[in-house]
C-alpha cells in the first residue's frame, strides 16, 4: 500500500513539507505561481500553506514574493540536538581536520543524493562546499558512491532506473555503466576517491560507517583541494585515520541510540 493510500498518511503535511523544500540556492525567492508551478500543486493549495506557514514564522513575504524565515533553522536545529551529533559525531571530524586541515563531513543516503549531518572545514576556499542539510547528487560525491555501493542489488537497479544524471564538471562520470564499475570497485576496496567530481578544485576519500551488525548506515570523508592533494597520497596519508574514524563513530552509535536509529535504512 502506498503512503498516499494509508490512513495514517496526512497529505496536508506532505504538502506543507514540500513548500518548505522548494526553496533552494536557485530559488530563494519565489513568487505563489512560481512556487505553484515547482511543486506541482493549485495555487489555491500552496496559499493556504504559506498562510499557515507564514503565521508560523517559517516563511516571510516580500512584496510579491516568499522566502524562508530563521525561524526554519530550528527544524534542523532539534535533530543536531535531539540524537547529540556534536557528541557522537564531531570529536572525530575535529580529530581528522586537525590532523590533516582541510575539511571532513559525515553523510547518509537522502534518495538520489547523499545528505550531510555533520561537516567540519579548516577554512572556505571559492569553491562548492558542504555545510549540514546540504544534499548533493550521490553519483559525483565519495561519500554518496560509497553509500550505493552498499546497497543491496536490487535497490542500485531502482536507484539507476531513476537516474537523471547531470555533468557538475567537464570529468563528472555520468554514464550508468561506468558508474555501476565504480560501485563495484568501492564495494570490493571499502572505500571511494573522487576528484573534481562534484566541483573542480575537490578531491575526497570515503570509508563506510557501520553499525554493531556490520550494516552500512552512513559515511565519513576528508576532502582537500586537487591541485596539492593527489589521489594515491590522500589514499597513502589518510586512509588509515579514516578507518579509525569510522569505527570510533561505529562504537559511539551504541551509546547514542537516537542516531544510530535515525541512521538506519528504511
Amino acid at each position: 500500500m502506498s503512503e498516499e493510500k494509508n490512513g495514517e498518511f496526512v497529505e496536508a503535511l506532505a504538502r506543507g513539507l514540500a513548500v518548505i523544500e522548494a526553496f533552494d540556492d536557485e530559488n530563494a525567492e519565489m513568487t505563489l505561481t512560481e512556487l505553484a508551478r515547482k511543486v506541482d500543486m493549485s495555487p489555491a493549495t500552496v496559499r493556504r500553506n504559506l498562510h499557515t506557514l507564514e503565521s508560523l514564522g517559517f516563511v516571510r513575504r516580500n512584496n510579491k514574493h516568499f522566502l524562508l524565515a530563521p525561524r526554519i533553522l530550528t527544524l534542523g536545529s532539534a535533530y543536531l540536538k535531539a540524537v547529540r551529533v556534536d557528541e557522537a559525531i564531531m570529536p572525530e571530524l575535529y580529530r581528522i581536520t586537525g590532523l590533516f586541515g582541510d575539511a571532513a563531513n559525515v553523510g547518509v543516503l537522502d534518495g538520489p543524493n547523499v545528505l550531510y549531518i555533520a561537516h567540519l572545514s579548516e577554512a572556505r576556499a571559492a569553491r562548492r562546499m558542504a555545510s549540514v542539510g546540504v544534499t548533493y547528487p550521490a553519483y559525483a560525491t565519495s561519500m554518496g558512491r560509497v553509500l550505493l555501493a552498499c546497497l543491496p542489488a536490487e535497490e542500485i537497479d531502482a536507484y539507476f532506473r531513476a537516474f537523471e544524471p547531470r555533468r557538475l564538471t567537464d570529468v563528472t562520470v555520468t554514464d550508468e555503466q561506468a558508474l555501476r564499475a565504480i560501485l563495484a570497485e568501492v564495494r570490493t576496496n571499502g572505500y571511494s576517491i573522487t576528484v573534481d567530481q562534484l566541483d573542480y578544485g575537490i578531491t575526497a576519500l570515503a570509508v563506510p560507517i557501520k553499525d554493531s551488525s556490520g550494516r552500512v548506515v552512513a559515511a565519513v570523508n576528508t576532502s582537500g583541494y586537487s591541485p596539492r592533494l593527489k589521489p594515491e597520497d590522500l589514499l597513502e596519508q589518510r586512509m588509515a585515520e579514516m578507518q579509525i574514524a569510522a569505527a570510533r563513530i561505529s562504537g559511539l552509535l551504541m551509546r547514542f541510540p537516537a542516531l544510530l536509529h535515525s541512521l538506519v535504512p528504511h
